[in-house]
């Protein structure tokens, strides 16, 4: 790579790849950005055994020591003149996860400026395959629920999630041989529909609304947006301000993760918007959004969505609760919805897309690669597993079974997917021993990692 990736690599970087007047879908990508995608992988791999690790021991303990694990779930910690006494599965869901979705929130950020969100051509894909990947899902199990009693329908949204985690981790363990713009678009698919996931979130599952509240957390936002892109302002001094907006919002009614995306997404995500922000002359190596993400990343994959696991995986597990949730229509139209209803929804939007319009695969890419990528969405655990519990409330037989609905339908997506394209990654290997057509992803040890080139748009 040459000394300066900026002037020598800019257009690469700016414009989408094409082909014949026609945008390739999941083109190839620059080297810069194959770091970068390469950083995401490793971070994302350690994420999604620690997440495995987080579920395996939560049903475990669940149910060789029930009594333990219920009173250490329902601790209650937290002022309660502050509305916060709260207990220790809430925090994991209301406060860790936070953490978690401002990490979505300033990957969301780094997309719309400078990733592959920011061309409309390009962005059109991702973002059709996830609204066919929401769409399918949920109609599934909704044709299965409708006309039931009970609140079943409310949970129309628990298959429609794709867990980053997993599905990066999947990936990264069977991905030999497969080209890294695949990867990639899998990445932008998965962020894209945790936006998705995050308008539900914000709009479905709102039972009340403090208005005053609400203010005073886009207040908070205000400000923190203000601070950290006019002035000079330590990171870590913005913690109370961003503490402040996830109070006020949790006080309003509005699901409190979601101050986690609005503060990500007001961070700088280019390095043009970066020098402005800190007064500088030159353009930084990275943006602050991308800098933010590489020190919250470890917190969120390694600690918060881990324990967020520990805390709603823990089910009892039984010949009767089975035999209840194989019956019970909320896990069949859960189940159906991840197994089936993902990888459809996502394979026909793609398809849409690219007979209808001008877009296409780009070359040496097959149907197979998007069908294993649209099985690998169907993982669906963390945010899942959030809104069923949103859906069903905490414990609920509904909540319980729609819980083993989502393990067992993610384990399932993810051999099934796994295996188709861990396949299509030795057939390319066959025919191209050498890799040239592949491009896999460099495996750089972390210390010797290289600064990621960005755009030089603002």
């Amino acid at each position: 790579m040459s000394p300066n990736p900026r002037s020598d690599h800019g257009q690469q970087h700016d414009e989408p790849a094409t082909s014949g007047g026609r945008t390739a879908l999941f083109s190839r990508l620059t080297p810069g950005s194959e770091r970068n995608l390469a950083d995401t992988l490793r971070g994302e791999r350690a994420g999604g055994v620690l997440l495995l690790v987080g579920a395996v021991v939560a049903l475990v303990w669940a149910n060789a020591w029930p009594a333990a694990y219920d009173a250490v779930s329902q601790t209650v910690v937290g002022p309660s003149a502050l509305h916060l006494d709260l207990t220790l599965a809430q925090w994991a869901t209301d406060g860790l996860l936070t953490v978690f979705f401002f990490v979505v929130g300033l990957e969301l950020a780094r997309e719309l400026t400078v990733g592959e969100l920011r061309h409309p051509a390009t962005a059109a894909v991702p973002i059709v395959a996830a609204v066919g990947g929401m769409i399918v899902p949920a109609a599934l199990y909704l044709s299965v629920n409708a006309g039931r009693a009970g609140g079943a329908t409310e949970g129309w949204a628990v298959p429609t999630a794709t867990d980053i985690a997993f599905a990066v981790a999947v990936l990264a363990l069977v991905g030999r041989g497969l080209p890294p713009a695949l990867r990639a678009f899998l990445l932008t698919l998965a962020v894209v529909d945790d936006l998705l996931a995050i308008l539900v979130i914000g709009t479905v599952y709102t039972e009340s609304l403090d208005l005053v509240a609400l203010l005073g957390a886009l207040a908070c936002v205000g400000v923190f947006a203000w601070l950290v892109r006019r002035h000079r302002v330590n990171g870590w001094l913005l913690v109370p301000l961003g503490v402040a907006a996830w109070a006020a919002l949790h006080a309003s009614g509005v699901h409190a993760t979601l101050a986690g995306v609005a503060l990500g997404l007001v961070v700088p995500a280019s390095p043009a918007a970066t020098a402005r922000a800190h007064g500088l002359a030159a353009l930084p190596e990275q943006s602050l959004a991308e800098r933010w993400e590489h020190r919250w990343r470890p917190l969120s994959a390694g600690f918060a969505v881990p324990v967020f696991a520990l805390f709603a995986a823990g089910v009892a597990v039984s010949a009767d609760v089975l035999a209840d949730a194989v019956s019970d229509p909320v896990a069949q139209g859960v189940a159906l919805g991840l197994v089936v209803g993902k990888p459809l929804g996502i394979v026909a939007a793609t398809w849409a897309v690219a007979t209808f319009t001008r877009a296409r695969l780009a070359p040496g890419l097959g149907w197979g690669d998007v069908l294993g990528v649209g099985l690998v969405g169907g993982i669906g655990f963390t945010v899942s597993l959030l809104v069923a519990e949103l859906a069903f409330g905490p414990g609920s037989p509904h909540d319980e079974h729609a819980v083993l609905a989502v393990l067992v339908a993610s384990l399932l997506a993810a051999v099934t997917g796994g295996t188709v394209l861990a396949a299509r990654g030795r057939r390319r290997l066959r025919t191209d021993p050498a890799g040239t057509a592949s491009d896999p992803v460099p495996d750089e040890p972390d210390g010797h990692r290289q600064p990621h080139p960005s755009p030089p748009n603002g």
